[in-house]
């Protein structure tokens, strides 16, 4: 980690502070802070990445769509699900206008979504959010994909939370089935 730190030290005295090659060196580092436990540390990193990215690429450009998905799971890991669930709100907006509609970035903006509306308590919402994810990974992913038994998973999950066991019990099962 220190390495990383110092490296980039050095690498900012060398280029402006805004240079677009400081975006992978801002992302690491604040991948390992998150890795790390200390969310606030790596969110400190991931908003100077996405000052950059702000600065220096189109409003709709994909990767401040992982920017803002970055930011977003840093607040939800730090349970502020509301600021979460703007900047996740965000990515899923950049991606419904540049992502065809059943690209798998886009069930996987539906799976946070869910996750975070799960979080929240809300299941109704949730349930909706990953029930198109699980229609996108359906339509598009080999029926053997580990994605496929994680949406069925979050399905039963929220059905056990809502009190429907038996429906639970199902989704749980299609994910087993795949896992074995």
């Amino acid at each position: 980690m220190v390495f990383n730190e110092e490296s980039l030290k050095i690498y900012q005295n060398t280029v402006p502070k805004d240079d677009p090659s400081l975006v992978a060196s801002y992302y690491n580092i604040g991948g390992m802070y998150n890795n790390m436990g200390d969310y606030a540390k790596a969110l400190e990193f991931y908003h100077k990445a996405h000052r950059i990215l702000e600065k220096t690429l189109d409003p709709y450009h994909h990767h401040l769509a992982k920017s803002y998905n970055n930011i977003g799971a840093m607040y939800n890991s730090m349970g502020d699900y509301l600021k979460a669930l703007e900047f996740y709100d965000k990515a899923h907006r950049i991606l419904e206008h540049t992502m065809d509609s059943y690209h798998p970035d886009l069930a996987t903006s539906y799976n946070n979504i869910g996750l975070l509306y799960n979080s929240m308590s809300e299941y109704s919402k949730a349930l909706q959010y990953h029930e198109k994810a699980l229609k996108i990974r359906e339509k598009v992913l080999p029926p053997n994909h580990p994605d496929l038994p994680g949406s069925y998973n979050n399905i039963g999950l929220l059905y056990n939370n809502i009190g429907d066991y038996s429906k639970a019990l199902g989704f749980y099962e299609k994910s087993l089935a795949i896992y074995e």
